[in-house]
């Protein structure tokens, strides 16, 4: 079932290690790796990205993982695609009857089932998700949000359980459940466990580096992802992305190197070819750059940028025919974006081009 699929891991896992997972997916014919890359076919979100990341960033990093088109699975839905969480007995609703019935927003409804606020992670959707959903949809009524909501219900153990409580919101940021006369936070009560210490100091060193990349520290973030190589060195994203951000600081040089340790640890990282190619060209070294360049197409042959790169190191030496075949390459992938305009501008003008040296 597994078999070929390549898990781009989002935050950390919840449920158990990184590392078990890791071996677990290999176990099954597939891999797990940090973040999305071109070769990723499933994105899945650990939950522990809820306390650390707020909730704009949250959807953000939802939608950017949406508009790839690639599945973006829950923790829980990682598990079941794994086999090792079963499916909801009796779940047989439709994600519309759902929102119907419970007047949920669909964004909510979600966000709310990417974090695991349902026993359900996607439909169909069990009765309890039902009762789960309406009151979620009440307490977004009275001003609570998508994101407490969603660290409560996964700080309070069992959602199931949640379904024959009462909840209630404080402010934003805070949900209780009724239990008799009383109100009782759900919030800090029975923590998921985050396997031993020295995982969960790893996920948090790779969530800093990439708070800093992403802040365009770009120094403090290659320093914290060295770190997040020296506890994990065949982490071959970590080295990606300490490459990235060593260019962007204007270390060329150590980038190179950075870059030629991921494709090292992953010899199909195709970011990490067209990124070296890019470098080597800036150097002046077309050569190598194009070399590089058709390595990326020669493991994604969907790969337009770098059919586009190899067009202008092309048409930059001088062989308008190489150019124009790459250009013409590239807009049977795209004839729409300004760089469409552009390679189309190329092959008119190769075409002039050659066509006066013909006549000549």
């Amino acid at each position: 079932m597994n078999e070929g699929r390549i898990y781009g891991l989002i935050g950390a896992l919840a449920a158990f290690p990184r590392r078990l997972a890791v071996r677990e997916v290999a176990r099954q014919g597939g891999e797990l790796q940090h973040g999305v890359t071109r070769r990723t076919t499933h994105v899945v979100f650990g939950r522990t990205l809820l306390h650390k990341s707020d909730e704009a960033r949250l959807a953000a990093r939802y939608d950017s993982a949406t508009a790839s088109g690639r599945p973006v699975l829950s923790e829980n839905g990682f598990l079941r695609a794994l086999g090792l969480l079963d499916r909801v007995e009796g779940a047989g609703m439709t994600r519309q009857s759902l929102l119907d019935q419970a007047k949920l927003a669909p964004r909510d409804l979600e966000l709310l089932s990417l974090f695991d606020a349902f026993e359900s992670d996607a439909e169909p959707y069990a009765f309890r998700d039902l009762i789960l959903a309406r009151k979620y949809a009440s307490l977004l009524a009275g001003g609570s949000t998508w994101s407490a909501i969603a660290r409560s219900v996964r700080r309070s153990g069992a959602v199931a359980q949640l379904s024959a409580l009462s909840l209630h919101a404080s402010g934003k940021d805070t949900i209780y459940a009724r239990l008799g006369a009383d109100l009782a936070e759900l919030d800090g009560q029975r923590l998921l466990p985050l396997g031993p210490a020295g995982d969960a100091e790893l996920e948090e060193l790779f969530a800093l580096a990439e708070d800093a990349e992403e802040d365009g520290r770009f120094g403090e973030a290659a320093a914290l992802y060295a770190r997040c190589l020296a506890a994990d060195p065949g982490d071959s994203v970590a080295a990606f992305n300490r490459a990235n951000c060593l260019r962007s600081a204007g270390l060329g040089s150590e980038a190179i190197q950075g870059y030629m340790r991921a494709i090292k640890l992953d010899p199909k990282f195709v970011e990490a070819w067209f990124n070296l190619a890019g470098l080597f060209a800036s150097e002046g070294k077309a050569h190598t750059a194009r070399r590089h360049l058709e390595k990326a197409i020669a493991l994604d042959p969907a790969y337009a940028d770098a059919m586009f790169n190899l067009a202008n190191l092309a048409y930059e030496a001088g062989d308008l025919a190489e150019a124009r075949r790459w250009w013409e390459a590239y807009l049977r992938l795209d004839q729409t974006s300004e760089w469409a305009k552009t390679a189309a501008k190329g092959i008119q003008y190769a075409d002039l081009r050659l066509k006066e040296r013909t006549a000549s």
